[in-house]
């Protein structure tokens, strides 16, 4: 049987013997996506190091190239902006927004997933339709509550904001990574006498790592990149994120300073750039359990 799977995915695998057939169906369909995914990263970072007189003048300069490289918008940026605290503020409303996220959709996806009881597919989804309520709908009457609560123009609003569009998604990739786990490993440490606080400590959170991982990164990105509600929520320079202060403290009127703009998204997006490299091996894992369940 083993022999017969082998011949079989080599036969299928035989049209990819010749150089030509490669190039057509595996080097230059990789090669588009690299452009495609790659090219917005390139334009950023060439127009971040390129100077003024290269930005205004695409005639006499070649758009797609730099000459005579120059640092000084990225020098302006983080030694004359406020932009070291607005990436202090990212990183913090980020983390906060994101940890107690997963705490709660931990809580949720464990109690809908492994509590029998009646109605929990149906609040599954329900909790996974909560997700595609659209965030500019949403920010109309969570601003009444945020004004209510006297924290409008604070960073603690949107730690307290964006976990209602971070719980619904993470609670469901947790759901289905959930199922993934034999029950039969509960089953043995119930009658051992462990409680279910116990076995969701000791047993179901270490071997959901991948899983914590992946909805951590997704969070953490969510909030990393949120526009609206750090638009609506804040007003002082100092409090801003980086998307929103990027944006207004950049442009003035239909005036833009691009190479402030390019090199402000360029070092923003570094974090999440390292974050990525180091954990996209259990961030896939983790998408494809829970897509697979």
């Amino acid at each position: 049987m083993a022999d017969a799977t082998a011949a079989d995915h080599q036969e299928g695998m035989a049209y990819l013997d010749t150089l030509p057939r490669r190039a057509l169906t595996v080097y230059l369909p990789l090669f588009v996506i690299l452009v495609v995914l790659l090219f917005p990263f390139y334009w950023m970072a060439l127009t971040a190091i390129k100077p003024d007189e290269q930005l205004i003048d695409m005639e006499t300069y070649n758009p797609f190239w730099v000459v005579a490289p120059t640092l000084k918008h990225i020098t302006k940026l983080l030694f004359e902006t406020h932009y070291p605290l607005w990436l202090w503020n990212t990183m913090m409303v980020s983390v906060a927004a994101t940890a107690l996220s997963l705490f709660a959709s931990v809580l949720a996806a464990y109690a809908i997933v492994r509590i029998r009881y009646r109605g929990s597919v149906l609040v599954g989804a329900a909790i996974f339709l909560a997700y595609l309520v659209p965030p500019s709908i949403l920010f109309i009457p969570l601003a009444t509550i945020i004004q209510a609560y006297g924290l409008y123009d604070s960073p603690f609003a949107l730690i307290l904001v964006y976990p209602t569009i971070l719980i619904p998604f993470s609670t469901w990739l947790l759901m289905g990574y959930f199922k993934t786990i034999p029950y039969e490993l509960e089953e043995c440490a119930l009658i051992d006498g462990a409680s279910r606080w116990q076995i969701l400590t000791k047993i179901i959170l270490p071997l959901a790592v991948p899983g914590l991982i992946s909805a951590g990164i997704f969070s953490l990105t969510l909030c990393w990149n949120e526009f609206i509600y750090a638009l609506t929520f804040l007003s002082s320079t100092q409090n801003k994120t980086v998307p929103v202060a990027v944006v207004s403290e950049f442009v003035d009127g239909d005036i833009y300073r691009w190479g402030s703009l390019m090199a402000g998204a360029l070092v923003g997006s570094l974090p999440l750039v390292i974050l990525y490299s180091f954990f996209v091996e259990h961030y896939v894992s983790a998408m494809t359990g829970a897509v697979k369940e």
